[in-house]
């Protein structure tokens, strides 16, 4: 039998981007409701109950809400917003992150979605702190860029309205240090203090990179770059969508751009600096609507489905 999937939100920008994805399977069910009754909390609570797996994209007093309504114990949820994405009791959908996190999405039928901006910060500083090469005390920052799309509904509109729309290329903010995802950053990284997190937006719709600079002279040791690639090429050596460049020493590179992987689930690291001056930058190339979001979320549903995680996803080569 097929898999019913009901995705609650799904004209959101990430719900359209999952139900897009997921039309024409025919290892699933789509369970939708009309126009008129998508705020009607019986009628959601009904298709909520009915779900095998039910998905979240709603902000995030919507998506506790919608939790509670749920009384069958059968229904997993995949929880695209904010709200318990450090929560007990969830997995955090992040597959590559370690280990067993795989088994753990597989058996929990409760998982959070990462957010965009963590999933590239998170798969670089956590196998680099679990090695031992940078410390759990170290002071991290991550600068990072995304399109637009990012922003959500609201931000689309803005940049591709026809008149006066924003034109500013490059957009800095969460300039009070607070931004909603740096609490999963530090929860999942392995680090004990928040990164100092500077985002922007680009204009262009959908693509990410996050990029972390690291003096290697102040680490024990002073790590070379060959140190840091070996270890992320360790860390997801068996990985599908995770993949590690191979190191080169060029200055500049078309596949560090943030458009590169749209379209795709894949996420793409590189490393790159001086080993004279003992510096480096480590990059991370996705896409913020899919390994950012939509596409992490239906790699968590064949997860816990319990089919070929790739099913409906798009893999890019290196």
């Amino acid at each position: 039998m097929s898999a019913k999937i009901f995705i609650d939100g799904e004209v959101g920008t990430t719900g359209l981007q999952i139900r897009t994805r997921l039309e024409g399977r025919d290892d699933i069910q789509l369970l939708r409701l009309p126009e008129n009754l998508r705020k009607d909390a019986e009628a959601r609570a009904q298709m909520l109950n009915e779900a095998d797996i039910a998905i979240l994209c709603l902000p995030d007093a919507a998506a506790i809400e919608a939790v509670s309504l749920i009384t069958d114990p059968g229904t997993a949820v995949i929880d695209a917003s904010t709200a318990h994405r450090t929560a007990k009791g969830w997995a955090y959908g992040f597959a590559e992150m370690a280990p067993g996190q795989r088994e753990a999405i597989a058996k929990s039928k409760r998982v959070a979605n990462p957010g965009c901006y963590p999933q590239g910060y998170i798969a670089i500083m956590r196998p680099l702190v679990e090695a031992g090469i940078i410390p759990a005390t170290f002071p991290a920052t991550l600068n990072a860029i995304s399109g637009y799309s990012g922003g959500g509904k609201g931000m689309i509109a803005e940049y591709e309205r026809e008149e006066d729309p924003v034109k500013v290329p490059f957009w800095p903010y969460g300039l009070t240090l607070s931004h909603k995802h740096v609490p999963e950053m530090t929860a999942f990284a392995g680090l004990e203090h928040p990164p100092v997190f500077q985002p922007a937006v680009g204009t262009y719709a959908q693509g990410m990179i996050d990029a972390i600079p690291l003096n290697l002279w102040a680490l024990d040791g002073r790590p070379s770059l060959a140190d840091l690639h070996a270890c992320l090429s360790a860390r997801y050596a068996d990985e599908i969508f995770v993949r590690v460049a191979p190191l080169e020493s060029a200055g500049k590179l078309e596949a560090i751009t943030p458009e590169k992987l749209n379209g795709t689930n894949s996420l793409h690291i590189h490393v790159h600096g001086n080993d004279e001056t003992g510096q480096a930058v480590l990059f991370a190339v996705y896409d913020n609507l899919g390994k950012g979001a939509s596409g992490a979320a239906i790699q968590n549903m064949n997860i816990i489905m319990g089919i070929d995680e790739t099913t409906g996803l798009t893999v890019a080569s290196l």
